[in-house]
């Protein structure tokens, strides 16, 4: 398997765990009920719009899930120290509080650098709001908690 793969199964995983947590908040399931169905279902088993869903990388899946499970009320903290005061994040998308503590569990536990997280999550950001200016504020929020969570890295 090339490198090219690789990334591309984890960027897979990290576009399905921001679903998984969106699903997880708006359907009250458990990570482990969300999780099963996520990895019989969507890693390249399934189709969507006529084309093979791309296979995810399970692992790094599995990763981001259980860490922005285990770490929610820090990652959250950081994203409301990010936000506008009169925009806690309990007030914002909840496709984008899924991104940002999907993201957030790479900042605070995963060893991917952080200019490799904000690109990746930028990307999954253009791919769920192609018309809005979302990016450029997951980028903001994202670049922000970066820089709280690893200050080593800039």
């Amino acid at each position: 398997m090339s490198k090219a793969d690789k990334r591309q199964m984890r960027s897979a995983a990290r576009l399905y765990a921001v679903q998984a947590l969106f699903q997880m908040e708006q359907s009250g399931q458990t990570v482990d009920a969300v999780r099963a169905e996520f990895e019989t279902w969507r890693f390249g088993l399934g189709y969507e719009d006529g084309q093979d869903l791309v296979e995810g990388d399970v692992n790094h899946f599995r990763m981001v899930l259980d860490e922005a499970v285990n770490w929610q009320a820090r990652i959250d903290q950081m994203t409301d120290r990010a936000l506008v005061a009169k925009w806690p994040i309990a007030r914002i998308d909840p496709t984008l509080r899924a991104l940002f503590r999907a993201a957030g569990a790479e900042l605070v536990a995963a060893g991917a650098p952080p200019k490799v997280v904000i690109t990746e999550y930028v990307d999954i950001a253009k791919a769920f709001f192609p018309e809005g200016r979302e990016p450029a504020f997951v980028n903001a929020v994202l670049d922000h908690m970066a820089r709280e969570a690893k200050p080593e890295a800039f």
